[in-house]
């Protein structure tokens, strides 16, 4: 569910486009009525509004906003202009052939659903003339490329169905292949986290506790390491749940001395239109704080604004 506030009769997207040129005006620019307008309009609503700044203008949005913003709040803010598949082939981008930065890239593919996958398979080799297994392929390494390759590329069911016998089946293979042996038999884990659909995971992980009396989480732990046991701890968390994996990736962006906003501004920006809400109820009841308040005390000024602007009222 979305924490995204948008008003119940929105302006045009003119009007809109005529009140953000006001902004950028004169000296310095409105930021507070940049932040007003844009943290409250939809993907459609954003789309539109580039367009008509466009044709308005003949200026693009993006490059305006760019060279008045500055900072953390430019990144957040260009982040968000894009729709969810689109801004999710530029973090990609980015994060496999720029700052390599595979953690981020990991948590992105492996939290994502089979068909926003697809989509934004298409989307990135329309915007880079490139295909994400391609990027993929030249950056990471090892089993950590093996199961990426693999679960961008292999179809998974999403609907609710399970399958119990084959649960139960799987849950015993992967223990063969895992904790049970002297080393690892990777190919299983990529073969099997990759394939099933994320109930049916949830199902294996159910049956693995039942029957080896702890979590297939704790086995991914003590049997792989890296990137590649980051891939498997963020698809197996995505199956059970998206909410509480993500409440915990932004208690770790703000977590001890400093803040990773990079971490912050991209788990917010997007989940921001998808299940926001329920991270926000998810982070609240493990850490009995608000994520407002969180996000209110690890930041500061305009950027602070714009983020709990997305993050809408307090729960």
């Amino acid at each position: 569910m979305s924490t995204l506030n948008v008003p119940p009769i929105p302006l045009s997207p003119r009007d809109d486009a005529m009140q953000l040129h006001r902004a950028f005006k004169g000296f310095g620019c409105d930021t507070s009525a940049i932040i007003n307008i844009l943290a409250h309009r939809d993907a459609t609503q954003r789309a539109y509004l580039q367009q008509e700044y466009s044709a308005m203008y003949s200026e693009d949005l993006l490059k305006r906003l760019s060279s008045e913003l500055s900072g953390k709040l430019e990144n957040a803010v260009l982040l968000w202009m894009h729709d969810p598949a689109g801004r999710d082939a530029i973090i990609l981008k980015q994060t496999l052939t720029v700052a390599k930065n595979l953690e981020a890239a990991t948590e992105v593919i492996c939290s994502r659903t089979p068909s926003q996958l697809q989509y934004l398979r298409q989307i990135y080799h329309t915007k880079f003339g490139i295909y994400l297994d391609h990027d993929i392929e030249r950056n990471a390494s090892g089993d950590h490329k093996k199961i990426l390759l693999a679960y961008v590329s292999t179809p998974r069911h999403e609907g609710p169905e399970v399958n119990r016998e084959m649960a139960e089946n799987d849950a015993m293979v992967l223990y063969k292949a895992g904790e049970k042996k002297l080393g690892t038999d990777e190919k299983t884990f990529v073969q099997i986290f990759s394939q099933r659909s994320a109930a049916q995971l949830a199902a294996i992980n159910h049956f693995y506790h039942g029957k080896y009396g702890h979590s297939l989480k704790k086995a991914i732990k003590n049997e792989t390491s890296g990137n590649f046991a980051h891939a498997l701890l963020t698809i197996v968390q995505c199956a059970e749940s998206p909410a509480k994996y993500f409440a915990k990736v932004l208690r770790k962006a703000m977590k001890g001395l400093g803040t990773d906003d990079t971490k912050l501004l991209r788990v917010i920006v997007t989940r921001s239109e998808i299940d926001l809400h329920y991270i926000k109820a998810e982070y609240l009841k493990k850490y009995k704080k608000t994520l407002n308040d969180a996000v209110h005390s690890e930041t500061s000024g305009h950027y602070r604004a714009f983020l709990l602007s997305l993050l809408g009222p307090k729960q």
